[in-house]
């Protein structure tokens, strides 16, 4: 599960990196445009996510 998360949260980084790059209002840090805003509202999920498993991890 762990790996098949961190590929998602990866994927959704890059997903919003390259749409940041590309877009006039979207900044690296926030969205700025309709488009933008569920693809940083899932990179942000999704790092949560990684994190949080990360922080657990070793304590189940």
């Amino acid at each position: 599960m762990a790996d098949e998360l961190h590929v998602r949260y990866m994927g959704a980084h890059r997903v919003w990196a390259e749409h940041s790059a590309d877009c006039g209002t979207c900044t690296t840090t926030l969205p700025g445009c309709p488009d933008g805003a569920p693809l940083w509202e899932r990179f942000t999920r999704l790092q949560d996510a990684y994190l949080t498993h990360l922080r657990t991890r070793g304590t189940s």
